[in-house]
């Protein structure tokens, strides 16, 4: 008996499909796909909440100070002449952050290894690089999925099916986060 699903396709392309299955699934909450990849994709993301609720709490706040640039009224940098050079103007910032504990930073990468990099453009700004920004996925699953499914034992997914595929009559599915 087989221990997964192969899709019809190759490994690489088949994990390339599900890591991006489940980023998706993960970042907007909800996917529709064909009902043997979303029991595939279930058992991903459900491990990866899983982990996310087990160390959601697992972390030490430390305060450190920062350097932070001075800026004018524009937002620009405010330098001065400094032995002839022109040198930026420094505060000091104390800054509270969160430093993983060992167990949640194991967790932190075991997600980085399924999960791709998610890049927010906003729609005005479409086709520019300006107005990007980088989601940081495992702190949602931190902040947002473990607080919310602390209560839960598993059962974060549900699938719902819509109807057969046009094409090749392939069961289309929705598969959501509960």
């Amino acid at each position: 008996m087989a221990m997964y699903r192969k899709l019809g396709k190759k490994s690489d392309a088949r994990k390339a499909l599900l890591r991006n299955q489940v980023t998706q699934l993960l970042y907007h909450g909800k996917i529709e796909t064909t009902e043997a990849r979303a029991k595939e994709v279930r058992k991903i993301a459900e491990h990866l909440i899983t982990l996310a609720v087990k160390e959601k709490d697992n972390f030490d706040e430390v305060t450190v100070t920062a350097k932070v640039a001075k800026k004018d009224k524009d937002g620009k940098r405010i330098k001065e002449v400094v032995d002839g050079k022109k040198v930026t103007q420094y505060d000091e910032v104390e800054k509270k952050v969160k430093k993983d504990q060992p167990s949640r930073l194991h967790a932190r990468r075991q997600m980085l290894k399924v999960l791709y990099p998610v890049v927010e453009v906003p729609t005005e700004a479409a086709g520019k690089k300006a107005g990007t920004k980088k989601v940081d996925l495992t702190a949602k699953l931190f902040d947002e999925y473990g607080v919310k499914y602390a209560g839960r034992k598993g059962g974060y997914t549900r699938i719902v099916k819509i109807g057969e595929r046009r094409g090749d009559g392939a069961m289309k599915v929705i598969l959501e986060l509960v």
